[in-house]
């Protein structure tokens, strides 16, 4: 099943969730960034609450960045993703591997750290993006992003996400859910969403056995009455071009260029979201250099 972006509103108006699958973009980012386990956890994790923030934000060529900065080993986390919820995202230092918790799980807390912040990042096509700070609770992304909504934005949040790597650290099942209320929500509907969030399974129990983001907020949601507003495909998603790479080379300007040129004799720039490798010969170093004087 390819992954799935589902938004939904509950039919009294007062509670709005949004629920993906992200198991094969997860492996995606796996592969390409060849992390362990806790740095593959830690990554999903973060493309899925930047997909599903990303997509709420519509306006085409708008995008939405989640960075972490924890002060542990895995280095910043960082995810990306566009007006639809198609993701990109790295993480500083993809081979840390630590000790599992008490309970076996993968500790994403310890590995990216405790003591540092989350930064939202909202490009909405305006002069300056938007940007928001707040410390981190306590690592594990989904407990922040939540923080992040209740102190920057004062969205009443709960998020839940989840990643599970099988044996052979492939991505067995990876997503979440974002649950918020909604101006007017009573005390009586706080509880009920908090009640059905500790009586549901975690989200990569109830992926792992059935990959449908609409099932996992009707099982989150169990006390309500939903109505889908949006069902879309998403997919790890990467913009970087030769064009765009060239323009990044200019933007240094022309003696940054001819030093290049004549130090290294060429130059090979990598993407840290695809790992494409654009190669530029002295040549096409020249011709750049050329094109940086005439700015």
């Amino acid at each position: 099943m390819s992954d799935i972006l589902v938004r939904a509103i509950s039919t009294d108006g007062f509670v709005k969730a949004t629920a993906v699958v992200t198991t094969e973009l997860t492996e995606r980012a796996r592969q390409i960034h060849k992390t362990l386990p806790v740095g593959t956890a830690a990554l999903g994790r973060a493309l899925s609450a930047a997909s599903m923030m990303g997509n709420a934000l519509k306006g085409e060529g708008n995008s939405l960045t989640l960075q972490f900065k924890g002060g542990g080993p895995l280095g910043t986390v960082l995810a990306v993703s566009d007006a639809e919820g198609n993701v990109r995202g790295y993480v500083t230092n993809p081979g840390v591997d630590i000790p599992l918790r008490e309970d076996g799980k993968l500790d994403v807390g310890s590995a990216v750290g405790f003591d540092g912040t989350l930064t939202v990042i909202k490009d909405l096509g305006m002069k300056e993006p938007y940007v928001g700070t707040i410390d981190l609770l306590g690592g594990e992304i989904a407990e922040d992003v939540a923080a992040y909504f209740v102190e920057s934005e004062q969205i009443p949040s709960a998020c839940g996400l989840g990643v599970l790597v099988d044996r052979d650290q492939s991505v067995k099942a990876a997503g979440g859910y974002l649950i918020q209320l909604l101006p007017g929500a009573s005390e009586d509907i706080i509880t009920m969403v908090e009640g059905g969030i500790y009586a549901a399974e975690s989200v990569s129990a109830f992926l792992s056995h059935d990959p449908d983001p609409e099932k996992l907020l009707r099982h989150v949601m169990s006390d309500f009455d939903l109505r889908i507003l949006e069902t879309s495909p998403i997919e790890y998603r990467c913009y970087c071009t030769r064009d765009r790479v060239e323009r990044a080379l200019l933007s240094i300007g022309a003696d940054e260029l001819r030093q290049i040129r004549e130090e290294q004799g060429q130059a090979e720039l990598t993407c840290q979201f695809c790992d494409e490798v654009y190669h530029f010969s002295a040549e096409d170093l020249e011709a750049l250099e050329n094109a940086a004087k005439k700015n």
